[in-house]
């Protein structure tokens, strides 16, 4: 005797949702390969050593031009962790004179980064060229405010991004950093 199988119709609904699976599950496996291969990548790693640099170098910087004739100690202390090489020897050889300097001239100044850019970077050094306000307060009289252009070098070292050279740009500042 012969059976009659009798087919039932297939359910659309299931049939939708296990496309959507299938397609939501390979969305899924492409954007994961995606962000995995971003966050990989070495221009991912150049872009952090590049703002790693520009951050610590304009925090240098502000240091370097951010001084109290009340505690001139501890600004040539702040000066010293963020200076290396030359520009390290040079603040430990004058420190006598310019101590002297600050005091009789009982200013205080303080910097502030406006904007910086690196003009050069490979893995170990880095240009910079930072737009700086500074505002001087004397002892007697109204604070005067400036703006200048200061230009540095940076070297990494294990303490991170540190100036080895430090001076104002010239007029028409090409980029080019100073000797120490």
């Amino acid at each position: 005797m012969a059976t009659n199988h009798v087919r039932r119709p297939r359910n659309p609904v299931l049939s939708v949702a296990i496309a959507l699976v299938v397609i939501a599950a390979g969305c899924a496996a492409w954007f994961g390969w995606r962000w995995y291969s971003a966050a990989h990548s070495s221009s991912l790693s150049s872009a952090r050593v590049r703002d790693q640099a520009l951050q610590q170098g304009e925090q240098a910087v502000e240091n370097f031009n951010t001084m109290n004739y009340r505690n001139v100690a501890a600004g040539l202390k702040l000066w010293e962790k963020s200076s290396t090489g030359e520009l390290l020897r040079a603040i430990s050889t004058g420190q006598a004179q310019f101590i002297s300097e600050v005091h009789k001239d009982k200013t205080d100044t303080t910097a502030t980064v406006l904007d910086a850019a690196l003009t050069s970077l490979t893995s170990r050094t880095a240009g910079i060229i930072a737009a700086v306000q500074l505002t001087v307060v004397p002892a007697s009289g109204s604070p005067v405010t400036k703006r200048t252009e200061i230009v540095g070098d940076l070297q990494l070292t294990a303490g991170g991004w540190k100036l080895s050279a430090l001076g104002q740009a010239p007029q028409g500042s090409n980029g080019s950093t100073p000797s120490p």
